[in-house]
């Protein structure tokens, strides 16, 4: 079956409900008529909930757009008035936080409020703060999106650095067992690898080879230049 994106998915879904909500107005024209001003005012009611969503769903988007620009901000001095820059990076940390914050606070359980979550949590285990970072990415990883598995990679790297190996491998075993569009069964292999290679190189080295001659040249190169790190150690 070819993967439909979520807009498919969902223009199917509506099409769906259209195509019963007039089925239903064909068997009732009666009592629909009986009850027209009733029908009418749910009708309103439909149409300003469909609108406040999509609003809503517009201004989350807009929140991410404005915090990710924030992280991907330069450090240094301003090259024109388009680009966002910070004269430090504790300044720029201190104003990502802030954003990413804010939003996940406002829209929990969103897709908007779980990346916010996301980027705090990678965020925090780049600055050191692991049991932050654990926190946040627990929140994702075990959210049923598709940036749960996104963080399940960065969690198992996490886990690691807490001295839960065994927890990072089993994470991301279950990649390897059930890979996402977005972490596919080769790349959590080569993640695997590279976490288990200070401790068992010979198991790092017989999972990662046969990735060598991957059809997936992304694939393929990665892994040979993981291999050939492992011949410098």
């Amino acid at each position: 079956m070819d993967r439909l994106t979520r807009k498919e998915l969902k223009k199917d879904r509506f099409a769906l409900e259209v195509q019963h909500s007039i089925q239903v107005v064909s068997d009732h024209r009666q009592q629909l008529t009986r009850w027209g001003t009733v029908a009418g005012v749910v009708a309103i009611l439909v149409i300003a909930v469909v609108l406040y969503r999509n609003h809503e769903h517009t201004v989350r988007q807009e929140a991410l757009h404005n915090a990710e620009q924030l992280q991907n901000a330069t450090i240094g001095p301003q090259v024109n008035e388009f680009a966002i820059s910070f004269p430090t990076q504790g300044e720029r940390d201190k104003a990502v936080n802030k954003a990413f914050t804010e939003l996940a606070a406002k829209y929990p359980g969103t897709d908007e409020g779980l990346i916010a979550e996301f980027f705090l949590g990678t965020n925090a285990a780049d600055q050191g703060r692991l049991a932050e970072a654990d926190k946040r990415l627990k929140e994702v990883a075990d959210s049923s999106t598709p940036y749960s598995a996104l963080a399940k990679v960065s969690l198992a790297q996490v886990y690691a650095a807490e001295g839960k190996q065994a927890d990072g491998e089993k994470l991301l075993q279950s990649l390897i067992d059930h890979p996402t569009p977005l972490v596919s069964k080769e790349a959590a292999t080569i993640v695997l690898a590279e976490l288990i290679e200070s401790k068992d190189p010979q198991r790092a080295r017989k999972l990662l080879e046969p990735l060598r001659s991957s059809p997936r040249s992304s694939i393929s190169r990665v892994a040979i230049s993981a291999l050939g790190d492992m011949t410098q150690k």
